[in-house]
């Protein structure tokens, strides 16, 4: 039997995430980082919600997203309200969720073609 892989489109996409990272198409990611379409961005500079600052920030929106997806970790957590001001200042929306819903979400987005960022936070690996 022929059997070929079912490449979602062309772009970046979430293949795996557990306990060790995230997979984004074959390469496993440990730190923080970003990802859009046609880039992944690492590391960045996060790897609390309460470090996301001005340069996190601007990471991000240097990417040029209609909506980011926040993904703070395991559980949801939310970043200071002037931090999310930030970005609707900008006219950029922005969800905050878990890690897993984060990498859900934004395969539905890109695979509609919109311009998503996901911003994903891992805390630093222990020793």
């Amino acid at each position: 039997m022929d059997l070929s892989l079912d490449h979602p489109g062309n772009y970046l996409y979430v293949r795996r995430l557990d306990a060790h990272g995230i997979t984004v198409n074959d390469r496993l990611l440990r730190q923080s980082f970003l990802l859009a379409p046609d880039r992944v961005v690492e590391p960045w500079p996060v790897d609390t919600v309460d470090g996301l600052g001005d340069e996190g920030v601007e990471a991000i929106l240097a990417l040029q997203p209609e909506l980011v997806l926040l993904g703070t970790g395991e559980r949801q957590a939310f970043p200071a309200p002037a931090m999310l001001a930030r970005f609707l200042q900008r006219g950029v929306g922005i969800e905050v969720m878990d890690n897993a819903a984060a990498a859900r979400t934004y395969g539905l987005l890109v695979g509609e073609g919109r311009r998503v960022v996901a911003a994903f936070i891992q805390p630093p690996r222990q020793a």
